[in-house]
């Protein structure tokens, strides 16, 4: 039975003029189905105190690279789609870029809003959906934010909408797991403490998408979430661009930008331009 429902901020599509000193945003609602996995985990606390020791200098480093690779120029404009807390939008920005970092999670977008400038905004939105904005120079997907949806259609969307908001020889990066690595290496089980919060972990291969079960007990009650991430070949991912009007630039297989190698890259980072 579907389950529709009204909610502060998701319930609406926005429309979005990276002119920021006359920026409209329009509500459009919209209906949606039962929440999945990644609206109610991205949303918690508890997700951020998991995932909170990102290397943020490996990450700083990576677009220091990636930006002088494509030779983006000053004030370029920039989406950096599922944007989570923050982090790449704000050193995007201070590399002197016109950020607009997106993402589902209104927890994730609360937190972002401290850092807003004229040049440097954030909203929520779902991915799926069409990004009203005036074309865009690049847009970023960044650290395994894509390959979470059940069906293929879904997966798609991201392309379109990507492909609808990019300038002709705009780029977008899609910096994917490697499907075939993470396959060698999976770890059945595993514990993780943060701020005095024991994480369980099990890991499994489940329908070609790997499965994570996290439970763990804070603020005196037990809780159980999962994740559940396609494994979408190179080649799959390769047919999604080429669907939706990209070519393929270049494919690296970590953050310093090394060639891919499928047998043993950690990484799949793809660089693709919007064809003309």
């Amino acid at each position: 039975m579907l389950d529709v429902r009204r909610r502060k901020l998701d319930d609406f599509q926005y429309d979005v003029n990276f002119n920021h000193k006359t920026s409209i945003i329009q509500p459009k609602f919209h209906y949606f189905c039962k929440m999945q996995w990644f609206e109610e985990w991205f949303d918690t606390p508890y997700y951020h105190i998991l995932y909170k020791n990102h290397d943020y200098k490996e990450a700083e480093d990576f677009l220091n690279l990636l930006t002088d690779y494509v030779k983006l120029e000053k004030n370029s404009k920039i989406i950096d789609l599922a944007c989570g807390k923050g982090r790449h939008s704000v050193y995007l920005n201070k590399l002197g870029y016109d950020v607009l970092g997106l993402d589902l999670s209104e927890q994730s977008i609360r937190f972002d809003k401290q850092f807003e400038t004229e040049t440097l905004k954030f909203q929520v939105h779902d991915m799926r959906n069409k990004i009203e904005s005036e074309p865009v120079d690049a847009v970023f997907n960044l650290f395994t934010s894509f390959g979470y949806f059940e069906t293929e259609e879904e997966d798609k969307s991201v392309f379109q909408s990507v492909s609808d908001v990019l300038k002709d020889d705009g780029f977008f990066v899609l910096d994917f797991l490697n499907a075939e690595y993470v396959k060698k290496v999976i770890t059945p089980s595993s514990s993780i403490v943060r701020e005095n919060i024991v994480f369980n972990i099990k890991k499994h291969i489940e329908d070609e998408c790997i499965m994570k079960e996290i439970d763990f007990e804070a603020d005196d009650k037990k809780h159980h979430f999962f994740e559940r991430v396609k494994l979408t070949s190179p080649e799959k991912i390769l047919k999604f661009a080429y669907e939706f009007g990209f070519e393929l630039i270049q494919r690296w297989g970590d953050y310093q930008l090394n060639d891919f190698d499928e047998s043993k890259s950690q990484r799949c980072i793809n660089l693709f331009r919007k064809i003309k």
